[in-house]
């Protein structure tokens, strides 16, 4: 009843459009109500007392009838869709909204292809019932309410006896109703299941197709879909018995009517007419019973799957959880780390612990050390992807997280190992960077990331699609699209994420020109392996297990015959091998 009640906030938007279908449903099944109550005039009148005058009128009016029905149907159907579709969209906008909105650590937590699965299959379920079963509820209810009132009007007695069986209908409806929501539930999660193995195999199609494991990822792929069927066909089974159970229940009411109507026209306390048209009724009352059924099964996957859609959208998002109230100025001092400590959810050792760093307005801070030593954990809290679990991140003296979150991350630009593109032209990519962007800003940019000339070559240069995460251009192409894109964003503060570790030589050279250009009065956290490259760096800063070990310039470190000077003799002695 929750559920149904928070739909209820999404129709509220278009109650003129539900108010009319609802008077249209109400019509239709008036129309319904008197094909039933004709039945016995055409009976009695024209075919038992052969009334020349009825058999001109009451055809006409069937037809009539049928035109009415037909019209208040027509707009019925078109306004319950309408508002339905209406409904669905607004709901999948919201959710696809929540999910931009939900702090990277959700992202962390679940697959891109299990929220796919959200957006895309629980919705889909929604739509399903909001738009086909809103519908048969207000003109399916209505007609079992007007044929009720054909059937008591025509004979009290014979009506309380077909009665009797509805309430065993909607036990029926009640109990499988409650099995098929939980067997909908399992049922979703095999089909997030599965679009993640999906996903997972098309993104990553080269290392399949290099390592050889097409078959592997088949059998893979293959045990998620046979989860899938199991779940759906457990679900179909208990459908399947709810409308055995249906049809028995409504032929039980069916052979009482007969037994007693029977004895009523043998006995004269009934016409011919009168029953066949009370029968009429009766098998016109049961049809909505039997779709009410059938919504019943669509409604309790739907529920499921609304249940499964508002988990997401009742967490907590970035908006509510930022405090922040004050807008940040761009950086003009320095930005210092208080005494930071943080630990991922679910880990008891911290990913960094005490730091404390103070960088200078328009310095360049490397920092370097062993693999999760806590390089871009230091990093991704500056722009709060997470929260400190203890001190404190600030700007010119002000605490990060009193300020909004769009403040502060309009100061920061972020350039990364994992270029992320999309598919779109070279200029919407570069525009990215900032909303508004005119093409000659662009170029510009472009220009100042040594992209202008490879942009040129393409088919159709600036505005060339370049596929899905940039798949047409080279690794050190997509790496300056990024940086243009940064430049032209124009950030007083710059994170630099391994920009270069994946790149040849020739590549990481243009690359490291195009990011001379981008770091010019930025102030500036650089994160490298490969040391050659954070040599200029106006300070290096150490890490090791998640804490500073070690500050100063490339030859002081050297000297000090630290960390530092172990990791750059492992990487020049690779160099040398």
């Amino acid at each position: 009843m929750t559920l149904l009640l928070r739909f209820l906030r999404y129709l509220w938007r278009y109650r003129f459009r539900l108010a009319v279908a609802f008077v249209c449903s109400a019509l239709v099944a008036g129309m319904t109500g008197a094909y039933a109550w004709l039945v016995r005039p055409v009976l009695d009148g024209i075919f038992i007392n052969k009334d020349q005058f009825l058999l001109m009128v009451l055809p006409i009016a069937i037809l009539g009838v049928a035109v009415l029905k037909g019209l208040f149907s027509y707009g019925q159907n078109y306004l319950m869709n309408y508002v339905g579709n209406q409904v669905i969209t607004d709901v999948r906008q919201e959710l696809f909204l929540q999910l931009m909105r939900l702090p990277v650590g959700f992202h962390d937590a679940n697959t891109s292809g299990r929220l796919v699965s959200r957006v895309i299959n629980d919705v889909n379920l929604m739509a399903n019932a909001v738009a086909g079963v809103l519908k048969d509820l207000f003109q399916q209810g209505l007609t079992f309410v007007a044929m009720l009132g054909v059937i008591f009007y025509q004979n009290w007695k014979l009506a309380a006896v077909s009665v009797v069986v509805i309430p065993l209908s909607f036990y029926t409806m009640v109990r499988m109703g409650q099995r098929l929501r939980r067997l909908a539930t399992h049922g979703q999660e095999r089909i997030g299941d599965m679009a993640s193995a999906l996903q997972e195999t098309l993104s990553g199609i080269r290392i399949v197709k290099a390592f050889g494991r097409e078959e592997a990822e088949g059998a893979r792929f293959r045990d998620s879909n046979k989860a899938f069927l199991r779940a759906t066909m457990k679900a179909i089974q208990v459908s399947s018995l709810a409308s055995s159970h249906m049809e028995v229940i409504g032929v039980l009411g069916v052979a009482g009517i007969i037994w007693y109507g029977g004895y009523l026209v043998i006995h004269g306390a009934m016409t011919p007419g009168a029953f066949f048209s009370f029968l009429a009724a009766m098998f016109m009352a049961y049809t909505p019973i039997r779709r009410l059924a059938g919504a019943n099964n669509t409604i309790q996957q739907a529920l499921s799957a609304a249940e499964r859609v508002f988990a997401v959208l009742d967490m907590e998002n970035e908006e509510k959880q930022n405090r922040g109230r004050k807008e940040l100025a761009p950086i003009a001092r320095s930005l210092e780390f208080k005494k930071v400590t943080f630990r991922y959810e679910g880990s008891d050792r911290p990913a960094l612990a005490g730091i404390e760093l103070s960088v200078a307005a328009g310095e360049v801070i490397a920092l370097v050390g062993s693999s999760g030593s806590g390089k871009t954990t230091l990093v991704s809290l500056v722009p709060r992807f997470y929260e400190p679990t203890e001190g404190a991140i600030l700007i010119d003296g002000q605490d990060i997280r009193d300020c909004t979150l769009q403040s502060l991350r309009r100061q920061i630009g972020i350039v990364s190992q994992d270029t992320v593109l999309f598919d779109e032209t070279v200029k919407n990519n570069i525009a990215y960077g900032r909303a508004g962007a005119t093409d000659e800003e662009v170029v510009e940019a472009a220009k100042a990331a040594y992209a202008h000339e490879f942009i040129q070559r393409l088919p159709e240069g600036y505005d060339t699609m370049i596929g899905e995460n940039g798949v047409k251009l080279s690794g050190g192409e997509r790496q300056r699209l990024a940086i243009a894109r940064a430049i032209l964003r124009n950030p007083p503060i710059l994170i630099l994420d391994e920009a270069t570790s994946a790149l040849d030589s020739e590549s990481e050279r243009i690359v490291q020109l195009a990011l001379s250009n981008l770091i010019k009065n930025r102030t500036t956290l650089v994160i490298a392996h490969r040391l050659s490259t954070v040599q200029n760096a106006d300070r290096i800063v150490v890490l090791d297990h998640g804490r500073i070990v070690e500050t100063g310039s490339h030859e002081e470190l050297l000297q000090r015959g630290g960390l530092y000077k172990k990791l750059h003799a492992i990487q020049f002695q690779d160099m040398v091998d």
